[in-house]
């Protein structure tokens, strides 16, 4: 039972959550139409209430860098979580990850039409919840990235992509692969919208694709919609977040994903449709350790190859009539992958998400998820000797994202996870996650 003499940091957090919804409701910067309120929290009339950016444009270099084709895209995502009920342990803890993008633009920087280069370089720190709820899926999984017991900073994607054409384009490089199986309102790799990883990407493909390794592919875009678009990629099939990668370079075998989505127009209102699959050759002998799964290494029989085919839709059911690129709506997943070597064998989600209903709370997001998660048969036996009896895994998260500033959203968070393993009881958890733009 949750003990309240021994987790006054819990009981701050359940305090904060409840009374944060209501007073962002009160704060606003200005008063105007429904069109043009855009609160957030502090003074107003410009200054760091209006920048979206905690550092500004540093004394105009920032607009210069852009103009010259460089721009940046730095966060900081806290994460303060604590698991108030059952799970394996209750208990609070503290953990962040940093994220420092660069973005290129060869045609402004170098006159080369169409060529982009993208750098990433990531790092985590402190200690993450997951363990503590006795789930396989991270409920922060961005704290988990780049490499979960490593606080030392990676460099996780260094792609180059070349257009030839307006549509069609090629790319190649060191590939961070957690941008794929993109949905309006479910993905933002952990720090916009979803914390759990159920709701980041589709866990069904994890054992075929890794975070990040070298790789190569194409993409093309439609010709009357660039939403539409299909991209295929080949990798080399192990991760390689801690090195360039080279000297490991297809020395297990290659890894080949494809996905097309296309948008919608069901009820005259937005939307998505996406399809993919993923394919590996590798050997797999072993449920390695992966940032992206809580489970230890553990020895399985040898299988050849393995496999994956995944979905995801996202529809608005509602849009702002002040702001036609603002709504709300629905979204759903569903995967299949190889039960020989996948603790996941079979994956669905549902839920609402998108801009926040409230008046006033423009730049607020808010999401509601249900996922089921179907352990495979062949690995469930194994995982029972070394977990105690292992069955499939379901949870639900429950978030509200909100402007504090443009530069901080402030994220109250819950979920109630329902572990895979059998002896372990239903884990609810109460969180904050702050991420600051820099």
């Amino acid at each position: 039972m949750f003990n309240l003499s021994r987790n006054w940091q819990q009981i701050t957090l359940l305090v904060a959550i409840l009374l944060l919804p209501a007073f962002a409701v009160g704060q606003e910067c200005s008063t105007s139409t429904c069109c043009d309120v855009d609160s957030c929290f502090g003074p107003s009339g410009g200054g760091w209430c209006e920048s979206p950016q905690l550092t500004g444009d540093w004394g105009g270099f920032r607009t210069h860098l852009a103009e010259s084709g460089i721009s940046t895209e730095f966060n900081i995502a806290n994460y303060y979580f604590g698991v108030v009920n059952g799970g394996l342990e209750q208990q609070g803890e503290f953990s962040g990850h940093g994220d420092y993008v660069f973005n290129f633009d060869g045609h402004k920087l170098l006159g080369m039409e169409g060529l982009f280069i993208k750098v990433r370089a990531e790092h985590r720190y402190g200690t993450t919840i997951g363990s503590s709820t006795g789930a396989l899926l991270p409920p922060t999984v961005q704290s988990e990235l780049p490499v979960a017991d490593s606080e030392e900073l990676y460099l996780t994607d260094v792609l180059f992509t070349q257009f030839l054409s307006p549509q069609f384009g090629v790319f190649f490089g060191k590939l961070d692969t957690f941008d794929g199986d993109q949905n309006a309102f479910a993905s933002g790799r952990g720090t916009t919208q979803f914390s759990n990883l159920a709701f980041v990407v589709n866990p069904a493909t994890l054992r075929t694709i890794p975070y990040s390794t070298l790789g190569f592919g194409f993409v093309i875009l439609g010709a009357d919609d660039p939403e539409e678009m299909f991209q295929f990629s080949v990798i080399n099939a192990t991760d390689t977040a801690r090195t360039s990668g080279f000297d490991e370079l297809f020395e297990e075998g290659v890894a080949i994903s494809g996905e097309y989505r296309f948008p919608t127009k069901f009820f005259n209102k937005p939307g998505h449709q996406m399809i993919g699959a993923t394919w590996s050759s590798r050997d797999v002998v072993a449920l390695e350790q992966d940032p992206r799964i809580i489970l230890p290494q553990v020895p399985i029989n040898r299988t050849d190859g393995s496999w994956s085919i995944y979905y995801n839709f996202d529809q608005y059911l509602f849009m702002d009539p002040c702001d036609p690129k603002k709504g709300w709506g629905v979204f759903g997943r569903a995967g299949l992958a190889d039960d020989r070597n996948n603790p996941v064998a079979w994956f669905l989600s549902l839920g609402l998400g998108g801009d926040s209903p409230i008046s006033g709370r423009k730049n607020d997001t808010f999401g509601a998820g249900w996922y089921y998660s179907g352990t495979s048969d062949e690995i469930g036996p194994v995982l029972n000797n070394l977990a105690g009896g292992v069955g499939d895994g379901q949870g639900i998260e429950l978030f509200y994202n909100y402007q504090v500033t443009p530069s901080f959203h402030l994220t109250p968070d819950m979920q109630i996870i329902m572990p895979a393993r059998q002896q372990i009881d239903t884990a609810i958890l109460l969180g904050l996650r702050g991420v600051i733009t820099l």
